[in-house]
């Protein structure tokens, strides 16, 4: 074969080996193109619970309680313990111990597991007035007047406290002479905590 024979072929066979990666791209699913290709961050995940070891570090003397914050748009339990002599001698001081819980920002591991609170820092909780129903309590803003995750959170975490809301709506009202109302947690109420059902006024017995 001479020399001119052998440049000849050359460009035959580069050409023959590009057809061939083509083909072998094809097949294995790759598209070619020109243009750097941005897929973004991988998509994260809220797991909305807290590992176990978590919970046992947060543990402290008192009385277990749970109280309802927003993950991912619903209401999730967390395990707290609250600062009161006695579990059943005083309402009012279990409302207030529960309300302090969802008043402050949740700590580190609960933010870190996408839990937040949507109720005001500066909401507090008093006692009946006269005429109220028993069992009312009064909140110093008007319930309707709240974010609506924030009344959720709340009705959700008093209803659930058999010591504070044996059975029955939880009654809440406002600092004004406004009739207090009785506010029920449901199921919805957990999943979609932008609505919340009441009963209606409630009436002095």
């Amino acid at each position: 074969m001479t020399r001119s024979e052998r440049r000849g072929r050359r460009p035959a066979g580069a050409l023959a080996g590009a057809a061939l990666c083509a083909v072998l791209a094809a097949g294995c699913g790759i598209r070619t193109t020109s243009v750097p290709v941005d897929a973004g961050p991988a998509p994260s995940r809220v797991p909305c619970a807290m590992p176990a070891e978590d919970i046992t570090t947060q543990a402290q003397q008192g009385i277990p309680v749970q109280i309802y914050l927003v993950c991912a748009s619903e209401l999730v339990t967390v395990d707290r313990t609250v600062q009161v002599r006695e579990a059943t001698s005083d309402r009012l001081r279990i409302a207030r111990a529960l309300l302090d819980e969802l008043r402050v920002d949740p700590p580190g591991a609960e933010r870190q597991a996408g839990f937040s609170t949507h109720v005001p820092e500066t909401l507090r909780v008093a006692g009946p007035l006269a005429g109220d129903p028993k069992g009312t309590l009064r909140l110093s803003e008007q319930p309707e007047d709240l974010p609506s995750e924030a009344l959720a959170q709340i009705v959700c975490t008093y209803a659930e406290s058999e010591s504070l809301v044996p059975d029955g709506p939880v009654t809440l009202g406002g600092p004004g002479n406004y009739a207090p109302r009785g506010y029920v947690c449901t199921t919805e109420t957990k999943a979609s905590p932008q609505s919340v059902p009441t009963k209606g006024a409630a009436q002095a017995p």
